[in-house]
């Protein structure tokens, strides 16, 4: 079941594609101590946490976004068939994902733009699909938009083309680095199609309604996509945020996040923009509606799930 909102004249329907309910707090986020669940597990909703086991739900998802005329897609989750052994989670799915999108009445040769929040293995997986034995793009007619900087140090990640100048010194050293092939495999093809499209992070509008925020730390050139439809504006938050935990606890980092100073600075930037403009955030990882608002709060920020308000798509 995929839920869908209004947003303006946009209609934004989510593409699920993973969910869990047996993720550990503490491997997702080491620095957590002991007494944070008692304290703002109440905070917490039962489909995002259940206080008997202790332990968080997530999954994983895409946006597809309808408006003037178009197809779009905000990051593409997994994908099937990713040799991605380091994420057993992740390793090798086999998922109805397309099958969902096409519920929500897109085939793939419908999707007009495929805008990337960061090159993660579990945001541009079903960019490409495995045709006889070789990745080629899913979606063959899509603009793909992504970050220069992004692309460059996936190539240099997976030793394709050296980036000797990343990451920039601004960041710091990097807790760790991505996952190896995520690059080769879910963006190279989709370049070497003519389907690429870098960019610069700079708040520019690249698509009409639709404009790349810099929040980066939990990837070295990490975006914030913004849309705005008849007055209205929304934001796709990507991986700022992984849970509805870190809403409430901005300092504590993912374990997926590579530079972790940056990551909590970013964090605190769009949790208090998201509740000074009251805007409805498409997450990437939160369960339920993977949707809600960030409200302002005695000492800090709180979370509030939103329901579908356009019906739900089976």
């Amino acid at each position: 079941m995929a839920a869908a909102f209004q947003v303006g004249d946009a209609r934004v329907t989510r593409i699920p594609e993973l969910h869990w309910d047996n993720a550990l707090p503490k491997k997702l986020y080491p620095d957590i101590e002991a007494e944070a669940l008692a304290i703002f597990g109440p905070y917490l909703t039962p489909g995002s946490f259940n206080p008997g086991t202790g332990r968080l739900a997530q999954g994983t998802h895409a946006w597809l976004i309808q408006v003037s005329g178009l197809n779009i897609l905000v990051d593409t989750a997994t994908g099937n068939d990713k040799p991605l052994p380091a994420a057993p989670a992740l390793d090798h799915l086999h998922t109805p994902f397309l099958k969902r999108l096409a519920a929500a009445g897109v085939q793939p040769e419908r999707v007009d733009a495929v805008l990337h929040t960061h090159i993660h293995a579990d945001h541009v997986g079903w960019n490409t699909r495995l045709h006889n034995g070789k990745w080629v793009p899913t979606f063959p007619n899509a603009r793909h938009v992504f970050s220069a900087i992004e692309a460059r140090y996936g190539a240099s990640n997976d030793r394709i083309d050296p980036a000797p100048d990343l990451p920039p010194e601004i960041l710091g050293r990097p807790d760790h680095h991505p996952l190896p092939r995520v690059y080769a495999d879910s963006m190279l093809p989709v370049i070497e199609a003519g389907l690429g499209e870098a960019i610069i992070i700079d708040g520019q509008e690249v698509l009409a309604g639709f404009s790349f925020h810099p929040t980066p730390g939990h990837s070295i050139d990490h975006a914030s996509i913004r849309l705005r439809s008849d007055g209205v504006q929304a934001w796709f938050t990507g991986d700022v945020m992984h849970h509805p935990l870190q809403v409430y606890r901005p300092d504590l980092r993912s374990v997926y996040c590579e530079f972790v100073q940056p990551a909590e600075r970013s964090r605190r930037w769009f949790l208090e923009e998201a509740a000074v403009s009251g805007s409805l955030c498409f997450t990437s990882h939160f369960a339920e509606t993977g949707a809600g608002y960030v409200r302002s709060r005695p000492g800090g920020f709180g979370w509030e799930f939103a329901q579908p308000n356009v019906g739900d798509i089976k």
